[in-house]
């Protein structure tokens, strides 16, 4: 059995009764409201395509649509992504605006994100042009400038609540993961090493570098640690270094992605925030913990 999800950002609201009710009369099966405007769910639509069903109602609203499998959908283990994913920005971007280089910095950012450049080689590249900068300053910017995204308290805090074991795996820095992951609530944090010489910052990163496959070993591992299945996971990202988890967890979700990776994910979310890898697992608005 499927469930077709609809689900919207709790911040735009767009999903009405009438909206529904023109795809359950396209797709067919039974309508559950998971938060009213928010999320809902049509148990075992029988529409060739329902995917495809639904969007043609919606057009274009702002609604995400996936269809899942009734069976497993609470996932026992999350790994997710940090850099515009459980925090806004992309910090090595921020960082380089502290030195005023944060166009050509963000310029290779978004190449290796698209998949264009080797994600090793780009690192090195990027934190080598903030050669110099100050400790001081590196926590300025994650005090100031960088932002916790939408609904990521709630989807740890809920996972964890439910016996879901949850790491941030980032191809950032240990700096800002150690930090964001206690405030956001994971149980764990992995990411790489920013090497400094007293309180300035050397220009290189510290041996091995935290990659897709680090992400792809570690969703792996913690599957193997619990002795679960791979379809009980979850994972979540927005860039070409999430690929390869999000294609081998039971829920890979490309979340505001670029194009490359959405296109290849097995459930993308272009307009909810992260409460909608709740929906996707039947939460209600009322098992949420917020």
């Amino acid at each position: 059995m499927t469930v077709l999800c609809l689900i919207a950002n709790p911040a735009d609201p767009a999903i009405d009764s009438a909206l529904v009710a023109a795809i359950q009369h396209e797709t067919r099966g039974e309508i559950n409201w998971l938060h009213q405007r928010v999320a809902c769910e049509i148990e075992s639509p029988s529409a060739a395509d329902p995917v495809a069903a639904a969007r043609a109602v919606i057009g274009n609203r702002p609604v995400d649509v996936a269809l899942v499998p009734a069976a497993g959908r609470r996932k026992q283990v999350l790994v997710a992504d940090m850099d515009s994913t459980m925090i806004e920005q992309e910090c090595i971007d921020e960082l380089a605006d502290a030195v005023g280089i944060k166009a050509e910095v963000a310029a290779i950012t978004e190449r290796a994100m698209n998949g264009e450049l080797d994600f090793e080689q780009a690192l090195r590249t990027r934190v080598a042009l903030i050669k110099g900068l100050e400790r001081a300053a590196i926590e300025e910017v994650r005090r100031e400038r960088i932002t916790l995204a939408p609904g990521g308290r709630a989807l740890i805090h809920t996972m964890k609540a439910y016996g879901a074991y949850t790491s941030l795996v980032s191809g950032g820095f240990t700096f800002f993961a150690d930090y964001f992951a206690k405030r956001i609530g994971f149980d764990e944090a992995i990411a790489n090493v920013l090497e400094f010489d007293g309180d300035r910052l050397t220009g290189t990163v510290a041996s091995p570098i935290v990659d897709k496959s680090t992400k792809l070993r570690r969703i792996e591992a913690l599957a193997a640690e619990r002795n679960l299945p791979m379809s009980a996971t979850m994972a979540v990202g927005d860039g070409a270094n999430d690929l390869d988890m999000i294609k081998a967890a039971g829920f890979g979700v490309a979340l505001h992605a670029k194009p490359h990776v959405a296109a290849q994910a097995g459930i993308r979310i272009d307009h909810g925030d992260l409460t909608a890898l709740l929906y996707l697992q039947g939460y209600t608005d009322e098992d949420i913990v917020r």
